[in-house]
């Protein structure tokens, strides 16, 4: 790279803007409202960085709008994201490298999402020792929450933390930058919230709910337990009578944030099991793409079945998947044999495995049977003498896993469908 003069007011140095553009460019991801690719943006890369260094470190740097886009919920509404440009996402990424650090210090060890070093996994593996522990439930969802942060509110964490007056001037222009909507039209904000699918978001989001979750509720009460990822969270009480005057007081204390738990999605679960036998209605909770509910076990010493309390890939989940599948038009690919086919679905397959299948992989089958039913339709549509005899097709095909146990993913880990 160019050797770039680093006199400026703003202590931001060439190599900061270098190795948050290389993360950016790891992370992938789409045009902003400039509709510069990646691959574009590379076209052009030094006076590009240059350019952005340049603004960042002068203090003349202003981020262009966000345009918005919509993608779909598992409710069958939409979820509104708001896609920065890649210079953008860059400068953005300067600062919340910057930032992260200090802030990781104070984050609290059940907030786990979009931390450096914490996973989704790491939540569930919380949440399904709690359950073990603690017989109720509060499965928590805020209504809208980035849309919804607070701008004042979350200043003021910030400036607790922040001393660096560049940062808090950079913070507060992605705050206000405006977003670009579907109609062309720039929607300016209100004093609240933040984009989702920005750069810097998540770290705001984590410190805006570590005061007004986190801390609070371990103030509140030293007998709950809870897990937090970004702004889905599992509180765990021990009776119902406490669940319902911890639900009480979080809506107090969401409000007085400005926030609001979702009235259909926030719920008391209760966990029950063999030792557990309460009338209860509500047994069951989604979390992170799992199910946890009662289901049947198995005795590690014994053998014996017992029902126990446990998580395993949710139905929504599944039928994203299989959506999924759908979208992928499996029994249209091109590919001459089934090596091909394996060669091409196998990084969706192992995707889904290695996420959904980290417990109760069994769970997965019907999922991988549907994937079959499938392939065998791909076979019957590529060879005539399978067209009209489904039979004879489903049986190449229980031949081809029997002689080639490794050519899919899940049947190399002991999943056929």
């Amino acid at each position: 790279m160019t050797l770039w003069d680093e006199t400026k007011s703003v202590p931001v140095s060439r190599e900061m803007v270098w190795l948050a553009y290389k993360k950016v460019k790891a992370n992938g991801g789409s045009s902003g409202v400039d509709q510069l690719s990646m691959d574009m943006f590379d076209l052009e890369r030094s006076p590009q960085l240059y350019k952005l260094w340049n603004r960042l470190a002068s203090g003349s740097y202003f981020p262009p709008p966000v345009k918005e886009v919509e993608i779909p919920k598992k409710d069958g509404k939409v979820r509104q994201l708001g896609i920065p440009t890649i210079a953008d996402r860059v400068a953005q990424e300067v600062v919340k490298a910057y930032l992260e650090p200090r802030f990781e210090k104070i984050f609290h060890v059940n907030s786990y999402g979009y931390r450096p070093g914490k996973s989704a996994h790491q939540a569930l593996a919380t949440v399904r020792e709690n359950c073990k522990m603690y017989d109720w439930v509060i499965d928590l969802d805020i209504k809208g929450f980035f849309d919804n942060i607070d701008h004042q509110k979350l200043l003021l964490a910030l400036k607790k933390h922040v001393p660096e007056k560049w940062c808090l001037m950079y913070l507060e222009r992605w705050l206000n930058a405006p977003v670009l909507n579907k109609k062309g039209e720039l929607i300016l904000k209100q004093g609240k919230g933040t984009p989702q699918g920005g750069v810097v978001s998540p770290l705001l989001a984590n410190l805006f709910l570590h005061y007004a979750f986190d801390v609070w509720l371990t103030g509140l009460s030293n007998t709950v337990r809870f897990v937090r990822y970004a702004d889905d969270a599992i509180v765990h009480c021990k009776s119902q009578r406490q669940a319902q005057w911890i639900m009480a007081r979080l809506e107090e204390r969401m409000q007085s944030c400005g926030l609001e738990l979702h009235p259909e999605k926030t719920k008391i679960v209760y966990c029950r099991d063999y030792r557990r036998k309460e009338n209860y209605r509500t047994v069951k909770f989604d979390f992170l793409g799992y199910s946890f509910q009662p289901r049947t076990c198995k005795s590690k010493k014994d053998g014996k079945l017992f029902l126990g309390y446990d998580c395993a890939i949710s139905t929504s989940s599944k039928k994203r998947i299989a959506d999924k599948m759908e979208e992928l038009n499996i029994i249209g690919l091109t590919h001459k044999s089934i090596v091909g086919v394996a060669q091409f679905l196998n990084p969706f397959i192992r995707g889904w495995i290695n996420y959904y299948g980290k417990f109760r992989k069994g769970e997965m089958n019907p999922v991988f049977h549907l994937l079959s039913k499938r392939l065998v339709r791909w076979a019957r549509k590529r060879y005539k003498r399978y067209k009209t005899n489904p039979r004879r097709a489903w049986l190449w095909f229980n031949r081809v896993r029997e002689q080639f146990p490794g050519l899919f993913y899940h049947w190399q880990v002991g999943i056929t469908g």
